[in-house]
């Protein structure tokens, strides 16, 4: 676990104001995420629900979708936001795999016990899925 610095705390916020735009009609549950690519740009997302829950988009993995719409594949750090920043929010098991595809060691930044924390997208998804898996190479 990893302390909140500057650039960490600049995420969280860009995140919260963008789960001010969430569309959770259906659960109320706003959620943001602020993704930070190695190329120094940073992305924002919401979560976009839709009243069959199986086709909603959780925030994550819209601000990564924005991202790699605009070129990136490689991610430094993220923070994902529920609420005002004051509700625990770590990211879904779906997330965690998307995190993982593209930068294991990305920080990503979460609200749990009440407290924000950081870890790494491999700590998220210990024993992931990836291309390696079930290769002999």
């Amino acid at each position: 676990m990893t302390e909140l610095n500057k650039q960490h705390q600049e995420l969280i916020e860009l995140a919260t104001q963008a789960g001010r735009k969430a569309y959770a009609r259906e659960s109320g549950f706003r959620v943001g995420a602020a993704i930070l690519a190695a190329s120094g740009k940073i992305y924002t997302g919401c979560n976009v629900e839709n009243a069959s829950y199986g086709i909603s988009m959780c925030a994550e993995r819209v601000a990564i979708d924005c991202a790699v719409a605009a070129g990136e594949r490689s991610f430094e750090a993220m923070a994902v936001v529920a609420g005002e920043g004051d509700v625990d929010a770590p990211p879904c098991g779906a997330c965690r795999q998307v995190l993982f595809e593209f930068s294991p060691e990305m920080a990503v930044t979460y609200r749990y016990g009440g407290r924000f924390i950081v870890r790494s997208a491999a700590e998220l998804l210990p024993d992931a899925f990836d291309r390696k898996a079930g290769s002999d190479s």
